[in-house]
């Protein structure tokens, strides 16, 4: 059962500290990249049938498949899916940014380009459930920053087909390639490409630990969007709330996984006993009841605060991936956050609506990471390129002020750069 604590009856930085003993899966990850440098698709099929159980005769989805699969789909499915994805369009087509250019007037023209990188890798999990979300959450908002080819990897089933739900939501949301294909070997495949999978510039999408640690591993050869742990929800609360309610969203994120964390902080004690026990009511009608349960038991918590201002103190240390605000007025309270992944506020907004339908995307920083990064956005897909253009007379301007400045440094050949035009006229 769910322990109740009072705010000095913690250390803030304990609440998302999880008993879970953790596997270092390094070793293997780097065989595993090693493997699929040197094999390629042939690694990948090896490792598909290890792992997977499937012997594959290739690994890219045709566009028979995909078609097939669109209309496998329910029509009230497909429906919600497009339904979504203009709200994540509409969301994140405020996130698309121009350059800029700037005219001093006396020769200078400086400026900046934002320029999608060229081909981007989503990587959408498989296993246990099957997340046609993610598709969406990664994929729009690559295309929307205008990247010129998106590659999507993720795990067959056992039948050697991929979720007809994963490759509705890929058509949907524009995606280009789909290669069958999970875990370290799926993102190897991406970072240094093999003969069937393009190698791709940026690779974004949540994992298991085998594939947070292989995007750990190539960062440098590629770019990664975050490395993502366990889910978190760190709910705040007035007395005002329905027990019954904070139960359930507190279990939306504890499903996920064992290692989940879900976090209540009142400043009502009698409300606290009430969520622990509906916690233990709406457990026991759960279908992933087992691993929501290890995830309550092990790491989740209720904490009693003495006010609202310290309960987001607390929340501000922690920096949550999902924060609720259930309160009278979760305005009053949003100037005060400073780090969280996305906010969800008031008693009618429950996470579950960012998972799917709200639009906001839901790859979102975890284990405190928010308070140094951001939630998944068209920005991730794109670089910025700067330039500069000086005349002769401006550089004339400018050519002793930076000679002076380069020997200052010790830099002798970048004050010669800077003044030798203007020796040799």
């Amino acid at each position: 059962m769910i322990k109740i604590y009072g705010q000095n009856e913690i250390k803030s930085g304990e609440v998302f500290i999880r008993n879970v003993p953790m596997t270092d899966v390094s070793s293997a990850v780097s065989d595993i990249i090693t493997n699929v440098k040197a094999k390629g698709d042939a690694a990948l099929l090896e490792y598909t049938k290890r792992f997977d159980g499937v012997q594959l005769s290739s690994l890219a989805v045709t566009e028979d498949e995909i078609n097939e699969a669109f209309t496998q789909t329910e029509p009230e499915f497909i429906s919600i899916l497009e339904k979504a994805a203009a709200n994540i369009r509409k969301f994140h087509e405020k996130q698309v940014r121009s350059g800029y250019m700037i005219s001093e007037g006396n020769g200078i023209v400086m400026g900046q380009r934002v320029i999608p990188v060229d081909r981007a890798g989503i990587y959408v999990p498989g296993g246990t459930a099957a997340y046609p979300s993610t598709v969406l959450m990664d994929a729009i908002p690559a295309k929307l920053a205008g990247v010129g080819e998106i590659i999507m990897v993720t795990p067959p089933k056992k039948d050697g087909k991929i979720p007809s739900a994963i490759l509705a939501a890929a058509k949907i949301a524009g995606v280009d390639k789909i290669f069958k294909a999970g875990g370290a070997q799926a993102i190897a495949a991406l970072a240094y490409g093999t003969e069937s999978v393009p190698k791709v510039d940026k690779i974004v999408g949540p994992g298991n630990a085998y594939v947070a640690e292989a995007k750990r591993q190539v960062y440098g050869q590629v770019s990664i969007d975050m490395i993502a742990g366990p889910s978190e929800i760190l709910i705040i609360s007035d007395e005002n709330s329905d027990p019954r309610v904070l139960a359930a969203d507190m279990l939306s994120q504890a499903e996920h996984d064992r290692s989940a964390s879900a976090v209540l902080i009142t400043t009502s004690a009698t409300l606290a006993k009430k969520v622990q026990a509906q916690l233990e009511v709406q457990l026991s009608k759960l279908t992933r009841e087992d691993i929501a349960r290890a995830s309550i038991d092990n790491n989740g918590k209720i904490i009693v605060a003495e006010s609202l201002d310290e309960a987001v103190s607390t929340s501000n240390e922690l920096a949550p991936e999902h924060l609720e605000l259930c309160v009278d007025d979760p305005f009053a309270l949003l100037p005060k956050i400073r780090h969280a992944g996305s906010v969800f506020m008031g008693r009618y907004c429950p996470e579950p609506l960012g998972d799917y339908m709200a639009g906001p995307n839901h790859t979102l920083p975890t284990s405190g990471t928010a308070k140094f990064s951001s939630p998944l956005s068209v920005d991730d897909f794109v670089k910025t390129m700067q330039y500069s253009y000086f005349t002769e007379d401006a550089l004339t301007e400018y050519k002793d002020d930076v000679a002076y400045f380069a020997k200052k440094e010790g830099l002798t050949a970048h004050a010669e750069s800077a003044v030798i035009r203007d020796e040799i006229k």
